[in-house]
Formats: structure tokens, sequence, C-alpha cells
């Protein structure tokens, strides 16, 4: 039986955004929602707040000038910190680095210096008509959960993944496959079974169902069966 390529998937069931870049290699980035984000928010709000009351008390006796200097400093605090932060600590304000996120272009390249000073202006539309109103709903229709600054910038928010010394595969009793697998047939079921700790249930079983014509498997228990034939690749040896 012919195999088939996987649908779309739908809102909701996975937030592993995957690029391939030109020199064909495969990045997998996992997009950032509005509750972590919001929490990076409020510690990045806490951190100017705390900067700003130092900066009162060191100027605030100097009159006339202390307050133009404390204006500037509360402009640069409010939209240029953050895009400065962005750019030269790997996309990441102290809130995101707290959080392990990081801003990246829409190709995972390092977000520009042009793209980070532009998602930080257009906050003041994201926070219309109060609270951010307008960036929650964008984020929430948004299947990339960008807000409008992101939108108009191409730039996402993404959790900063950790390297691993080897592939996260499952473990399950090693099947071999009921016909002989092509090379990129066999590596679509060995990336399936590396994703599988980072899928929902929904959508682990989602994908399984559709590659298990690769296993000559029907009905119930599709994830399995591809996990079994991934560790048969693996040359694991039965339990």
């Amino acid at each position: 039986m012919p195999y088939t390529p996987a649908a779309p998937a739908p809102h909701g069931l996975d937030t592993l955004r995957s690029i391939t870049t030109p020199e064909g290699v495969e990045l997998h980035l996992r997009l950032a929602g509005p509750v972590p984000r919001a929490c990076a928010w409020a510690i990045d709000l806490a951190v100017r707040a705390v900067i700003m009351v130092v900066l009162l008390m060191l100027f605030s006796a100097l009159a006339g000038m202390g307050v133009g200097i404390l204006l500037i400093a509360a402009f640069f605090l409010e939209w240029l910190y953050p895009a400065f932060c962005e750019v030269h600590f790997d996309g990441a304000t102290p809130g995101k680095k707290a959080l392990g996120l990081r801003v990246v272009s829409d190709d995972g390249t390092p977000v520009q210096p042009a793209a980070a000073v532009v998602r930080n202006l257009l906050r003041a539309v994201d926070f219309l008509p109060f609270c951010y109103g307008l960036g929650l709903l964008s984020m929430l229709v948004n299947r990339e959960f960008k807000r409008l600054g992101d939108l108009v910038a191409q730039t996402v928010v993404v959790h900063r993944e950790e390297p691993r010394a080897e592939a996260a595969i499952p473990a399950a009793a090693p099947r071999a496959p009921a016909f002989p697998l092509t090379t990129d047939e066999a590596r679509a079921i060995l990336d399936y079974a590396e994703r599988v700790p980072e899928l929902t249930p929904e959508r682990a079983d989602e994908l399984a169902r559709i590659a298990e014509p690769l296993v000559a498997g029907t009905g119930s228990g599709a994830r399995e069966r591809l996990l079994a034939v991934a560790n048969h690749l693996l040359g694991r040896a039965p339990r």
C-alpha cells in the first residue's frame, strides 16, 4: 500500500514547527504559547521597575536635568531595552531567559536588529485596548502564537531546546517491518519515534495512523508497532 504524506496538523495538537534550511538541515522549533510568554513579560516588567527605582534614587536630586534623564531612561527601558537584549543575548530578555524562551526569525535564524525593534515598538498596538488585548487575541487565532508585532517583524517565540546526547526513542520490543523499507521510509519512522516523547497522545496516534502502511498494520496499536519497528532499525536486542 503506498505511503500517504501527513496532512497539516489541526491547531492545538502539535506545537512543533519544522523548518528545512537551504543547506538541507531540518530544524525543529517548539512554539511558545501565551502563558510562558506572559510570565516572561512579568519578569521583564519587574526587572525594568527595579532599574527605574535605582535610577530615580540616583538622579532625583538633579531637578529638571534628572527628570529629563529619567524620561529618556524610561523610553529606552520600555521600547529599546528588550530589542537590545533579543539581538545581543541570543534572542532573550532576562524574562525569556528565565523561562527558557527566545525570539528567532521565521526561518529559524537569529532575530535581526530591525525585526527586534519593530516587534517591540508594535507592543504599543498589541497592548490595545488594554493589557495586551489585541496581542492575546492575535496569539489565540494564530497557530504559531504570533502577536501583531511578530506578524509584522516575521519573528516567532520558541522554547530553547537543550542539545540531546542521543535520540530519545522509547524502548519497545523490536519488530522487523513486514517488507523492506527504503532509506527515506526508515528515516521517517525513526524521526517519528524521536518525536513521540514531545507529542501529545492525540498527535502521536494521528501521525502513527498515517504512517501505518509502512509497517503493514491495521486497527489499534499503530503507535506501538511503529516504535517496535524503530527499535528494530536501531538494532536493539529483544527484551
